[in-house]
This record gives C-alpha cells, structure tokens and sequence, in this order.
C-alpha cells in the first residue's frame, strides 16, 4: 500500500515515472501581460523571443521537465512563417523544442463581433487565412499541434443567430482540418464564457467535442483547467474524452474565480492531483495509447515570471508522482466491492505521501539541482535578467504579450 512505502521504495517506484514526464512552457508566460485592468510590467519580463527561449532553457535547465516551447503566431512570428527558420535556430541554440503554435483570433480589432463566428464573412475569411498560416507554420516546425482558443460569442440575448454561427465555425474547422500535414493534429479548446458573457461559440467540452469529431480524425480537444464553472468536475471531463478517445492536450493553471491564471496547485492541489490520477489510470488500463499533452497556460502580473514557471514545474512534478504512487488494481477492487471509505482514504494516501524527497533524489541522479528554486535564485539569473531587460520593459509596449 502506498502509505507504507519508505523514502527509498517510493524513489524506486517512481524514476521510470518521472522520466517519463513532460509538461511544456508557453512564451507568453515569459512576457508583459495585462488583466482587463492594465498591464504591470517587470523588468526582468522577455521582450524579444529569444529572451523567451533563454527563459524557457533556464526552467529546463531546473527541472528536467521542459523541454519544449509553446508559441503564440501573433506575438512570436511577427512576419508569419516567414519567421520559421529564426525560431528553430533560437530552439536549437538553447536547447528547447518549438512546441504547440496558438494563432491569435481575439486581439484584432476586426474580431470584435468573432473571427469563425463572426456574421462578416470576410472576417471569417481573414481568420481562416491566418488559421491556415498558423498550419504552416506547425508543419514547418516538425507538425507540432495546432492549438485553437476561439474568444467568440455575444454579450446580448437577441444580438447574434446562434445556430448560424456554429455553422460558420463547423466550415471554418473543417478547412483548417483539410489543410493539416500527415501525424499533425488540430486541438479545439473551450471556455463557458469572458470575453463574451451571454453565450459563447465553444463554451463547454460538448461542443467542442461535436465540432472536432466533425471536423475529421486529426482533432482532438483540448481541456484547460481554468475554463470551467465552480466546482465543475474536471476529471469526469477528461474520463468521457478518454473513454471516447478525443482528448488532446491539457492546459494547466490553477483559479479561484473566474480568471485562469493561478499557479497550479496554489488554490487546490488536490483537483490536480486527482486529474493527473484519473489519466494514469486510464493509461494503465490502455498502456498503447500516448498520454495527452500537457502545457502550462499561466501569464504572472505579480510572481517573477521564470520563478513563476519553475515553482509551477515543480509542483506539477509532485503533484504527478503522488498520482504514480496509486496501485490501480488494488483501488479498482475496492471500487467494485464498494469498500466507500477504504477506496477514497487509499486515494488520499497517495496524494498526502510526501514525494518531495524522492523528487530530490530523482534530480541528483540526473544532475539536477536539488532545490531548483533555491539554485535559480542564488544563479544570478534574475538579477541579469532585471539588469539587461529594464530598460527595455519600462516602455508598457502595447501588445498583451
């Protein structure tokens, strides 16, 4: 049982586990980012992206969990694709992979009534072409996902014909699927509501299920932890989009309201923890079949953004490893005889195991630093970072990242 495992069993349980783990960094994390209220600059923030990919290294160089980048077309690729070869020359340079390209359909001004969803079908157009570029791009950097968040919607009962523009967004989906390179994949995202308050065209894993099923087999969804209503049960979420094979990637942050931008694990742990179990599970259960892809979606106003980023990895690591710790067989027994407290304390167990000195000593043997927090601050990387960036930083560029 795992609340009886000593220091040095839990290590042994856990190495191939957590060689295993990935979780990617986005470049926006790196930079200025604004709340609805403004944006509060640090000095130490990436403003070019190659101090994004330096950022990116440093949390890599920590942790041992990062290896790849996920990049925003818009703020990233300022001439599109024809950016491609800078961008794999600063990944190889600094060791970090392109990962998930995220086109941009809600900072144009011209998408103020949608982008797919919008009643203007050259608007809609528009939007498709950037879509398609933003396929380019993926394919030219090796077929990475195509990651797709749609701020669409209404603020008004009677402002917009709802069922038009689901029709408006199945035609744009299944252009972008028809354009996908072979082994690429198309992930389809949702969120109940902000910027739009009365409805929104993907507002719930139902409807972006419906609308990556008809877009073709190359589209998945893609589930963010911080785009749901209050206590929505997010694992039960994921165990439909895994029982019916269409979930994606996740995207990890932590709320407390209604934003999305916490740190994981700050507010509730244990809603982390309980995810990463239910996809181990499934994954012992259809050992073929490749985990999804995790990605932190996290923009820090207030923590320093690389501190930000390390203390996230780390709890996302700890927070894995307790869900490694759960013998699948010996609580799928107890399911099925109904032992209610036995099953739900064997749970618990796991997640209030201490794996922090496992962690440590998983780290040392792949010559991590040991407290990667502690190593960070004492590098002298931050203060470099505030020296050689604030000038720059001081200016509030008026881009959100």
């Amino acid at each position: 049982m795992n609340d009886t495992l000593d220091p040095r069993a839990i290590s042994e349980r856990l190495r191939k586990h957590l060689d295993g783990f990935a979780i990617e960094v986005p470049s926006w994390g790196f930079a200025n980012t604004g709340t609805r209220f403004g944006k509060y600059l640090q000095v130490s923030a990436a403003h070019t992206l190659e101090e994004k990919f330096s950022d990116a290294a440093q949390v890599q160089k920590l942790t041992g969990a990062c290896p790849s980048m996920a990049l925003h077309v818009l703020w990233d690729f300022p001439r599109g694709i024809g950016d491609v070869a800078a961008v794999c020359e600063l990944g190889r340079q600094y060791g970090i992979r392109p990962g998930a390209i995220n086109p941009n359909l809600f900072e144009n001004q011209v998408y103020k009534y949608g982008s797919f969803g919008n009643p203007d079908a050259d608007v809609r157009r528009l939007a498709l072409d950037h879509v398609l570029e933003s396929v380019a791009i993926a394919r030219e950097l090796g077929n990475v996902d195509l990651s797709l968040w749609f701020a669409d919607g209404s603020n008004y009962a009677g402002t917009q014909h709802i069922r038009n523009r689901i029709e408006w967004f199945h035609q744009g989906l299944q252009a972008t699927h028809a354009a996908l390179g072979e082994g690429q994949r198309m992930l389809v995202e949702y969120k109940p509501f902000e910027p739009a308050f009365y409805h929104t065209d993907i507002a719930d894993w139902g409807m972006a299920l419906l609308f990556a099923r008809a877009a073709g087999p190359q589209a998945f969804v893609l589930v963010d932890t911080g785009h749901h209503y209050q206590s929505q049960n997010i694992e039960q979420i994921l165990a439909w989009l895994m029982h019916e094979k269409m979930l994606g990637g996740l995207h990890f942050n932590d709320r407390r309201y209604a934003d999305d931008d916490l740190t994981l694990g700050s507010v509730d742990p244990y809603q982390a923890f309980r995810i990463f179990h239910e996809i181990r599970l499934y994954q012992s259960e259809h050992p073929a079949v490749s985990p999804p892809a995790y990605v932190i979606d996290q923009s820090h106003n207030l923590k320093n953004k690389v501190e930000a980023m390390v203390q996230t990895v780390l709890a996302a690591q700890e927070l894995y490893a307790k869900a490694c710790l759960v013998d699948h067989g010996k609580l799928t027994r107890l399911q099925r005889e109904c032992r209610l407290v036995e099953a739900e304390e064997y749970l618990r167990a796991a997640f209030w195991t201490d794996v922090r000195p496992a962690l440590r000593t998983w780290r040392e043997e792949r010559g991590l630093p040991a407290d990667p927090l502690q190593t960070l601050r004492a590098s002298g990387y931050l203060a470099r970072t505030e020296r050689e960036r604030g000038s720059k930083n001081q200016s509030g560029a008026s881009s959100y990242a």
